[in-house]
């Protein structure tokens, strides 16, 4: 006599056996991979969330407190931002640095819960470093007039352990998320940036193609060991074009941004 199966276990053993493969596909990449998937869609976001503790003058002391921050990267992965001594989340800092910060990578889902997202842990300080307001000040060029007011300045968030939820089996945490920056691309950085934006101008229209998105006035503005950071001024959308081989000087960066240019005329997303 044939074996009878009711439709719903034939449904949940297809569906187990479904979840085995995603569970098998997931174990094959390294969690070197998992990170720098991670790093790549934090460094993609130009605003995160960002979670303060509370000082100890108000009523809420040490609840958590959230708000909302524009987002630039150093080339380690440290997030930089440009706070005003008068916001909540300031003065929170000025007494307790530990911060979480949310990149929302889920954007455009129907079910936002099965997107990826990643919160990293880390301590907050201040800096005066001119290359860091630099790098800021290329992603978001309309924040300079408040660079020059007394009360914002510009803040470094050393990275500590991130979480990473990137869809079934793929939740994993990194206990450290940053990488070595590479000196000689750092140096090399202003140079590579302007020259791609004044001279290959059409080029960086290409690079906004492998991201998904389309339209013109893509600009580069910023290139790290992992990627190139490019942003559309008009409608103040951020794109991260990813390369397949570390980049460490100037050298480097030339030969992936080629190879990204004759992959994006070939249609190769």
């Amino acid at each position: 006599m044939a074996e009878y199966w009711h439709p719903l276990a034939l449904f949940r053993a297809r569906k187990t056996r479904q979840d085995r493969r995603q569970m098998a596909e997931n174990t094959s990449q390294t969690t070197e991979d998992f990170l720098a998937g991670a790093r790549h869609l934090a460094r993609g976001r130009d605003k995160a969330v960002l979670a303060t503790l509370a000082r100890p003058d108000i009523p809420e002391s040490g609840a958590p407190y959230a708000s909302l921050v524009q987002v630039a990267f150093d080339h380690d992965g440290a997030p930089l931002l440009l706070i005003s001594g008068l916001a909540d989340h300031t003065k929170n800092l000025l007494k307790d640095g530990r911060v979480s910060l949310l990149f929302d990578g889920t954007q455009g889902r129907a079910e936002p819960l099965t997107g990826p997202r990643v919160s990293l842990m880390g301590i907050a300080a201040p800096t005066d470093d001119a290359r860091h307001a630099r790098r800021y000040l290329a992603r978001f060029p309309g924040a300079e007039m408040y660079a020059s007011f007394k009360d914002f300045s510009f803040w470094r968030v050393a990275p500590g352990r991130a979480h990473q939820v990137a869809g079934f089996g793929k939740i994993q945490w990194f206990e450290n998320f940053a990488i070595d920056a590479e000196p000689a691309l750092v140096e090399a950085e202003p140079e590579i940036v302007a020259h791609m934006n004044a001279d290959h101008a059409d080029a960086v229209q290409l690079y906004a193609t492998l991201a998904g998105e389309s339209g013109d006035g893509w600009v580069m503005t910023g290139i790290d060991p992992e990627g190139a950071d490019i942003r559309r001024h008009e409608t103040g959308t951020a794109a991260r074009i990813a390369f397949d081989k570390r980049v460490r000087d100037a050298e480097t960066a030339r030969a992936e941004l080629v190879r990204l240019v004759k992959r994006a005329r070939a249609g190769i997303s």
